[in-house]
């Protein structure tokens, strides 16, 4: 594997920071926000996430149709969101110090591209666009010329995988780098959606109370959580500046849940 080949390696960093964006950069995930007031609602939405935690059904399938409930025009979709979605309080602090510090800021989403990006020029301004996504696309259903058309619209997923997106495959190649290369990978995620990648970063923030935990406590990952980006800030800085290892803040962090501190 070759650096220069990934993107996020183009400055030689030391630290990469891949994260989730619905309910983990926002305060509300925007696809649940679809679903939950325009599509088949909060309960149909929730069983689906119960089901993919018990393996009855793909997270790739339970996101179909949830996206396929939603039949209003694709910009409605847009605007709805862009007026109902906030940041997470401690974001925009995090990202500036991360520009300061050459740390990439890479978003993988089981969103969409159009929704994500006015989210962010919304929400982080010019800078936004410093932020790599890697997610899926949208594109006009069949019969359909716009996606601006009621029932227009459909989701195009990322890869072939049950994830639709499996966000472990654009983490993989960083991880895999040899040493003196290689460097050190966050990642920060709190659904369904983050089962994938949630095994391959050196740090794990799951959010507290949220799918995320129940999967790393049920497959033994370690973890440390976050309630929003002032904790995450607070333990990467330690990191970077050599006062906490990655390790230990796993560790520590995993503890303190087993123990019920964290909960």
């Amino acid at each position: 594997m070759v650096a220069q080949n990934l993107p996020a390696m183009k400055s030689s960093p030391k630290f990469i920071f891949f994260t989730d964006f619905d309910g983990t950069i926002t305060l509300r995930d925007s696809n649940d926000y679809l679903t939950d007031n325009v599509g088949f609602g909060y309960e149909k939405r929730r069983q689906g996430n119960r089901d993919v935690l018990e393996e009855k059904d793909s997270f790739r399938e339970s996101f179909r149709k949830m996206m396929d409930s939603v039949s209003l025009p694709y910009d409605q979709c847009i605007d709805l969101l862009v007026k109902n979605i906030k940041l997470d309080p401690g974001f925009n602090a995090f990202f500036q110090w991360a520009l300061t510090q050459n740390i990439p800021v890479v978003v993988l989403s089981s969103g969409m591209t159009p929704i994500i990006r006015a989210i962010l020029a919304n929400l982080v301004g010019p800078d936004a666009d410093k932020i790599d996504v890697v997610c899926n696309e949208v594109r006009p259903r069949q019969g359909h010329k716009s996606i601006n058309e009621e029932g227009g619209w459909e989701i195009v997923f990322h890869d072939d995988s049950h994830f639709g997106h499996d966000k472990s495959l654009t983490i993989k190649p960083y991880a895999q780098l040899p040493e003196g290369q290689r460097p050190t990978l966050f990642y920060a995620g709190d659904g369904v959606s983050d089962l994938s990648a949630a095994k391959e970063t050196d740090l794990l923030f799951a959010k507290k109370g949220h799918d995320l935990v129940d999967y790393c406590v049920k497959e033994d990952v370690p973890f440390t959580t976050f309630e929003d980006w002032t904790s995450i800030h607070e333990t990467v800085k330690e990191i970077v500046g050599g006062k906490r290892t990655v390790q230990d803040a796993a560790k520590e962090g995993y503890e303190l849940y087993k123990a019920g501190k964290a909960k």
